[in-house]
């Protein structure tokens, strides 16, 4: 059966909401993984009590001693915390025992301890955050990079775009993923000195690049991934964030004051919720770094079980489709 870890105490509601997601996932994943909560043996095991029927499920535990705080300096929590949950569970997953890790917690830190212990795929020289966003026909964009690197050159640019192309291919069968490059217009000269360059690498490159894309295109069917550097990704997955909840908001307000019957107001919390279903993070679970020897997924920290026992699915998932060996392979070809 594979493994998946997860840091049991990483998040703004960690342990409590974590290892419900834990037990959620356990019990969804139906035998096909086991769950591996990695931190304070004790505390998890006080929070797992809480759960009804859970001897039969596929729940392991493996203590850590240490704990890295939100707020905390990822080098620093790398060097004076060797036995935090993150730490373990980097290990873990390079000693092959687990195949797949998720975090809520510290970023910074889920970042320095995959590039320590883990290792970058021979030839990337940057490994990137992808954060799928939801569009026009129910499926997905994936934005990449969206908060790992704040300053890129176009050569990252450029296997940002080759890591996303792959990941869209193997997760959701895109054969030819559309790749875009976000910029402020749509010819190849647009943009500044970063992007004009990487327009002519990407161009180049074998993936299906189509040119750039603005703002307004991100969430349209124009592009199945969209490349950026983890600057101008990051503003834009939290706007997006901010405007599902005044969307939210907003039509709450609206449906509560204008619907006449019971009938019509049920018929219109349902189409209301489906709506809002489309646009809730909480639905994909987390954001695959792509580019290390390893299947990361980097949940937020505000994750409530249903987006941890998502997030545990998709890292499921993504083990199996051995992403790191295809980008390897990818890399050296355009090497060659």
């Amino acid at each position: 059966m594979m493994k998946i870890a997860l840091d049991a105490m990483g998040g703004d509601r960690a342990p409590h909401d974590i290892v419900s997601g834990g037990v959620h996932a356990a019990r969804s994943s139906k035998g096909r993984y086991e769950v591996v909560l990695v931190g304070d043996e004790k505390t998890i095991r006080a929070e797992l009590d809480k759960h009804r029927f859970i001897r039969e499920l596929p729940i392991s535990v493996v203590h850590a001693s240490q704990s890295v705080d939100m707020d905390e300096a990822p080098a620093q929590a790398m060097r004076q915390k060797p036995d935090s949950s993150i730490a373990v569970m980097m290990k873990l997953h390079k000693e092959g025992r687990v195949q797949g890790v998720v975090g809520a917690g510290n970023t910074g830190a889920m970042l320095a301890a995959s590039l320590f212990t883990l290792r970058t795929v021979e030839g990337i020289m940057r490994p990137a955050i992808g954060a799928f966003l939801p569009r026009g026909r129910g499926d997905v964009t994936l934005l990449i990079d969206s908060g790992a690197n704040v300053d890129c050159k176009p050569v990252h640019l450029l296997q940002f775009g080759i890591m996303g192309s792959i990941l869209m291919n193997l997760l959701f069968d895109i054969e030819e993923p559309k790749v875009g490059l976000l910029s402020v217009g749509e010819e190849p000269a647009k943009g500044n000195e970063t992007v004009v360059e990487a327009h002519g690498l990407l161009a180049s490159a074998p993936i299906r690049f189509i040119g750039n894309v603005e703002g307004r295109d991100v969430l349209r069917n124009k592009a199945d991934v969209v490349v950026c550097d983890g600057f101008t990704g990051n503003v834009l997955v939290k706007f997006a964030g901010g405007l599902a909840k005044v969307l939210s908001s907003t039509l709450k307000q609206k449906i509560g004051g204008n619907i006449a019957g019971m009938a019509g107001a049920f018929l219109m919390r349902h189409k209301f919720r489906k709506f809002i279903k489309v646009f809730d993070s909480q639905e994909y679970g987390g954001a695959p770094l792509l580019g290390v020897k390893g299947t990361v997924i980097i949940s937020h920290g505000s994750s409530t079980p249903y987006a941890i026992r998502n997030a545990m699915e998709e890292a499921y998932k993504l083990a199996q489709k051995g992403i790191p060996q295809r980008i390897e392979a990818q890399i050296r070809q355009l090497k060659g």
